[in-house]
């Protein structure tokens, strides 16, 4: 068995035996991995507070050969959600990021680009500044992952939208013009387009600044959820816990 080290963060912890915890670490060198924490519940000084979910953290484990869990050694903390306020919507906003990075990468599967995604969501996921991060995320995401076509045009019969109206249904990909729009389709505005166009191009430290209530854009949220929630053919727990939130 030979250790190994990486930068990573705790995606979920599971209690398992008397002690132990079994947890997902999504980590930079190696993707999603899974690993079982032996006395996490009583060892202060190898796991500490580092196990709490969405805490980054500098992690050592040993994979062994035949083995599917890995033996997570021990982590140390460079950056936790419990060093700011957490109110509940803040609370539900991180438990979704955990969510839909839990259900969406698989494992053992490197991905820096979501990683660094990943980091820069929980850098900005403040109490009282929830849905800026979390559109970036939702958007990037479905993109990183494949699931986000062109929103430009038609993908029925290829018009340019433009500034046009386009709209999107559960059960298809993409987005159509007013002509091919199936029933019970939902409108995505031409704002919301241009904004997921400018958020493709820029960081999201270009859009901290901004206010950034609920309805804002709540139509482009809404577009990428039902675009991962159509992939993952299930709903996302946390997408209705967001949605009551006022």
């Amino acid at each position: 068995m030979s250790l190994k080290q990486s930068e990573a963060v705790v995606v979920r912890t599971y209690p398992m035996r008397e002690a132990d915890l079994l947890v997902t670490l999504f980590t930079r060198t190696d993707g999603k991995v899974r690993g079982v924490a032996r006395s996490a519940m009583k060892s202060k000084r190898r796991f500490g507070g580092a196990l709490e979910p969405l805490t980054v953290v500098r992690a050592w484990w040993q994979d062994k050969q035949g083995i599917e869990l890995a033996r997570l050694d021990s982590c140390e903390v460079l950056a936790s959600p419990l060093m700011q306020p957490v109110d509940y919507a803040r609370a539900a906003a991180l438990a979704h990021v955990a969510e839909v990075l839990d259900e969406l990468l698989p494992d053992r599967e490197a991905n820096d680009a979501t990683f660094r995604l990943t980091l820069a969501v929980l850098a900005h996921l403040q109490s009282g500044a929830i849905w800026m991060p979390l559109t970036y995320f939702d958007l990037w995401i479905a993109r990183l992952m494949g699931f986000l076509p062109e929103l430009t045009h038609c993908v029925v019969c290829g018009t340019v939208l433009d500034g046009g109206r386009a709209f999107h249904h559960a059960i298809a990909d993409g987005l159509t013009c007013a002509r091919d729009k199936r029933v019970a389709s939902s409108e995505l505005s031409g704002e919301s387009r241009q904004m997921a166009a400018l958020m493709f191009r820029a960081p999201m430290d270009a859009f901290a600044g901004e206010p950034w209530p609920k309805q804002r854009f709540n139509d482009l949220r809404r577009f990428c959820l039902q675009t991962l929630e159509r992939h993952l053919e299930r709903k996302l727990t946390t997408a209705s816990v967001l949605d009551k939130i006022t």
